[in-house]
C-alpha cells in the first residue's frame, strides 16, 4: 500500500513501486520486432568483458541483433577507461561509440559531462514495459538491477554481519574481501552506519580508513578475482551486488546472502547514447533488444540481477532468489548521482591512495 511518504507530487516514487511490483509481472513473452530484410550496418558497443559481456552476447547481441544483419564491433573495457575515451572525444564532429553500458550512476556523471544524448524511447518499443519507478533519466536504459549486500561463506561464518555497521569488528581480521569496481558503493556504504545517509560521505571516508585498520580487508582488481578469493577460502565475506553473490553460489561456492539492516545501497545498470555516436539509428534498435522480454528472463536466470522490463516472465522460485521483498524493496537506499558524479573523480584518487594500496 502507497503512502502519502511514498509519494511524489501524486505518483508512486521509485521505491514504492519496486515494492509493489517487485520489478516482474506475469505476461506473455514479445519477441523484439524483425525487420523483413536485413539491416545493414556496424555498431560499436563499449561494455564490461568477462562473464557480463558473454552474456550481453548470448541473449541480446547474437539473437536480436547481428541476426538483424547489424555488425557489432566490440570495445571492452572497464568503466574509468571507458568514460575518459567517450570525454576525449568530446570535441570531435564524430566519435567511436554508438551505445556504452554503464550503471545509473556513470549516465550522470556523464550527462554533466555534456556527452550523452537523450533517447527518443518513442522509437524504443520495449521500454514501455520498462517498471515506470526505473524511468527516472531520459538519458539512461534501465536493463538490471540489484542491491549491495553482505555476501558470506554459510560454512565458515554460521553468525555473519546482518548490518553494514557490524562489518567494523577486528574478528573480521583478514576475512573480508572488497573489490575496486565498488569504491564508491563502500564509501557509501560506510557514509550510511551510525545514522548516516549516502551522502555523508566525509564521514564514510573516514570510517573506511577505521574499516582498513581494524579488519585489514583485502582488496581485488574486480569480482572475478573477488569470486576466486571466496571460493579458494582466502576470505569469507565479501560486500558485493547481491546478484554477483547468486551468480556465485550458483556456480557451487557455498555462500550466502545477508539482506543489510540498514537497507542496501541500489545499482542499476543500462546503456546510453554517446552524442557523437556514427549510429544512433542502430543504437535504438540495440536498446529495443537490450529490453526484449525473452531477453530479460534469459539475462536474470543467469546473472541473477532483475529485470527492468516487468513482462519479463520470471518462475516464482527465481523471482523469490533474485527479487527483494516488499519491506526490502522499500528499504533500497538509491543513491544521489548528482552528489556522486561531482565527486567520483576525488573519490577514486581518494580510495587508490587510501584504501586499495
Amino acid at each position: 500500500m502507497t503512502t502519502a511518504k511514498d509519494t511524489l507530487f501524486g505518483t508512486p516514487s521509485r521505491r514504492a513501486v519496486l515494492a509493489g511490483l517487485g520489478l516482474t509481472a506475469g505476461a506473455a513473452l514479445l519477441g523484439a520486432p524483425r525487420s523483413a530484410a536485413a539491416i545493414e550496418g556496424t555498431l560499436v558497443v563499449s561494455n564490461w568483458g568477462g562473464d557480463w559481456n558473454e552474456r550481453t552476447i548470448k541473449f541480446v547481441e547474437a539473437p536480436l541483433v547481428e541476426s538483424q544483419g547489424i555488425k557489432i564491433v566490440r570495445d571492452l573495457g572497464m568503466e574509468p577507461e571507458r568514460k575518459a575515451k567517450l570525454i576525449a572525444e568530446k570535441r570531435l564532429k564524430r566519435g567511436s561509440i554508438d551505445v556504452i553500458h554503464i550503471n545509473e550512476g556513470d549516465s550522470v556523471e556523464l550527462n554533466s559531462q555534456d556527452v550523452l544524448s537523450d533517447i527518443d524511447f518513442a522509437k524504443v518499443a520495449n521500454y514501455a514495459d520498462v517498471v515506470p519507478a526505473l524511468k527516472s533519466k531520459p538519458f539512461f536504459v534501465p536493463w538490471l538491477y540489484s542491491g549491495v549486500s553482505i555476501i558470506y561463506n554459510k560454512d565458515k561464518v554460521p553468525n555473519p554481519p546482518k548490518t553494514y555497521a557490524e562489518l567494523w569488528d577486528k574478528k573480521w581480521a583478514g576475512k573480508i574481501g572488497l573489490t575496486n569496481q565498488l569504491y564508491f558503493n563502500y564509501i557509501m556504504m560506510a557514509s550510511l552506519i551510525k545514522g548516516g545517509n549516502v551522502t555523508n560521505t566525509e564521514e564514510g571516508k573516514k570510517r573506511l580508513i577505521e574499516l582498513k585498520e581494524l579488519t585489514q580487508p583485502r582488496i581485488y582488481a574486480a569480482h572475478q578475482q573477488l569470486a576466486a578469493g571466496l571460493a579458494t577460502g582466502e576470505v569469507d565475506i565479501a560486500v558485493n551486488y547481491k546478484a554477483r553473490g547468486l551468480q556465485w553460489a550458483n556456480d557451487g561456492a557455498p555462500l550466502a546472502i545477508q539482506y543489510p539492516g540498514e537497507g542496501a545501497i541500489a545499482v542499476m545498470f543500462g546503456a546510453a547514447l554517446p552524442k557523437r555516436a556514427p549510429s544512433p539509428e542502430l543504437s535504438l534498435i540495440y536498446f529495443n533488444a537490450m529490453l526484449d522480454p525473452k531477453a530479460m528472463a534469459g539475462l536474470a536466470g543467469a546473472s541473477f540481477y532483475a529485470p527492468a522490463n516487468a513482462k519479463a516472465e520470471l518462475s516464482p522460485e527465481l523471482k523469490a532468489k533474485i527479487d527483494f521483498t516488499a519491506a526490502e524493496a522499500a528499504a533500497l537506499k538509491f543513491p544521489d548521482y548528482e552528489h556522486v558524479a561531482k565527486n567520483t573523480a576525488e573519490w577514486l584518487e581518494w580510495w587508490n591512495k587510501n584504501i586499495a594500496r
